[in-house]
């Protein structure tokens, strides 16, 4: 298949890129390759993808209406894999005009690009980030998400209605996939993992919020391409059972699904930097800290809905992701 793929020079759009290109589709990659962070490391990225005969690269910012009108126009995918967002919680306090120009206005132009070209079936990236206030563990699909804490999770459940909306009213099949904290070789600076370990190796302390009580449903990136490939072979379809009276936030009438993406296994995030520290061989300094504002205390998984529809299972411990991580920092920095 022709495949378009947002944020193809991103930590999971680069993965992604890998698994469709190692088994013979086209990638029609894009990417506004901004500061965020070190761009250099999403250009590393790029290096790696662009010798394959069918990876192609667009520098393309989605909010550009005009630019991603033609790029639909010119490559006619079969189906998209929609990753480009701006990300990060706390960047989203300072920063909210971003988070609205690329989630918001960036996500309306994929889906009229999806509409207008006839793609068989949007996948794109939602967050744990939507659960927000809510406290019920393991959290579920079927409950409501509707009290984000932060922008950030407040665009990404906008996302989720749009893509109702439009599968409703034409029929484009829309599946949301709610990442839970990814992490993995070629990651972001900005997350934990990267961060510790930059920290660790130069002997600085390391930022641990709400004292170290954070508990996360860690994912590792190869699980959660894994899933992603997986939820774009099989187009949603809409659930003959919805009921409007009780309506099931996960489905609908229309053929839309929302499904977590998740090890189903939370961590604490002491236990986690422990893993590092043993990766490492050195030991953390931690400046123990308050809960940052719009952070969650913790946060956990219900992926079965994603097994029993395509057979998704985690398979990565936390372990020998840390470890696979790790091994990947050193050489890429030479520490």
């Amino acid at each position: 298949m022709k495949i378009l793929l947002t944020g193809a020079a991103g930590f999971i759009g680069y993965h992604t890129a890998c698994q469709l290109l190692a088994r013979g589709d086209e990638v029609v990659g894009v990417d506004n390759l901004n500061d965020y962070y070190d761009p250099s490391l999403k250009k590393a990225r790029l290096e790696r993808l662009q010798p394959a005969d069918r990876f192609g690269f667009h520098r393309v910012d989605v909010a550009d209406a005009a630019a991603m009108q033609a790029l639909f126009a010119r490559e006619q995918p079969a189906r998209v894999i929609h990753l480009a967002a701006q990300a990060g919680v706390r960047y989203s306090l300072d920063h909210p005009q971003a988070y609205i120009d690329s989630n918001v206005t960036g996500f309306m132009n994929v889906l009229e690009g999806c509409r207008r070209h006839a793609v068989e079936h949007l996948v794109y990236a939602s967050t744990s980030s939507v659960y927000g206030a809510n406290t019920h563990m393991p959290f579920t699909e079927h409950e409501p998400a509707d009290h984000p804490l932060a922008i950030y999770g407040a665009t990404k459940r906008a996302n989720e209605l749009m893509a109702h909306s439009y599968a409703h009213l034409f029929g484009l099949p829309c599946t949301g996939l709610r990442f839970f904290t990814v992490y993995g070789p070629w990651g972001r600076p900005d997350m934990a993992l990267f961060l510790f370990t930059r920290k660790i190796l130069a002997s600085e302390p390391i930022p641990v919020f709400n004292h170290g009580h954070h508990q996360r449903d860690f994912t590792f990136v190869e699980d959660i391409v894994e899933g992603v490939v997986r939820a774009c072979d099989n187009p949603a379809t809409g659930n003959p059972d919805w009921d409007s009276n009780a309506p099931d936030p996960a489905t609908s009438a229309a053929p839309w699904r929302i499904f977590n993406i998740g090890n189903n296994q939370p961590v604490q995030l002491l236990d986690y930097i422990r893993v590092l520290e043993d990766c490492l061989g050195r030991e953390a300094q931690m400046e123990m800290l308050p809960l940052q504002p719009g952070d969650v205390p913790d946060t956990w998984a219900s992926a079965d809905d994603l097994a029993a529809a395509v057979g998704y299972q985690p398979a990565t411990p936390v372990a020998e992701g840390v470890r696979r991580f790790v091994d990947w920092y050193r050489e890429y920095y030479g520490v």
